[in-house]
């Protein structure tokens, strides 16, 4: 397991990532952090101060109807996806009766 980067480091780089007009990856290299690592320390930077930047902090909730319209969608890929298999299933089965002996 690689050794964790002093808090000091992270909060040093965190600054630097949020007044740099530069890419996050750039910053990253730079550093010689990964960007991932970069991005989680810039969301628990955001979370400890309070700032909500995207919908993985704060998700919205769903009112009825739009958990009803989620469903009709859902039942209408499945039923899609149902419809697919079967074509395929009747493709295999024509294909492969001229493979099998006879």
């Amino acid at each position: 397991m690689p050794k964790p980067f002093p808090a000091e480091f992270r909060r040093d780089v965190v600054a630097a990532a949020r007044q740099s007009d530069q890419s996050i990856a750039a910053i990253a290299r730079s550093f010689g952090v990964s960007e991932s690592c970069l991005s989680r320390w810039l969301r628990i930077a955001d979370q400890e101060d309070g700032i909500a930047t995207d919908a993985t902090t704060a998700p919205p909730s769903k009112t009825g109807t739009d958990l009803e319209a989620e469903n009709r969608e859902l039942r209408r890929r499945a039923k899609q996806l149902e419809q697919e298999n079967e074509i395929l299933r009747r493709a295999t089965a024509y294909f492969a009766r001229d493979v099998l002996p006879k």
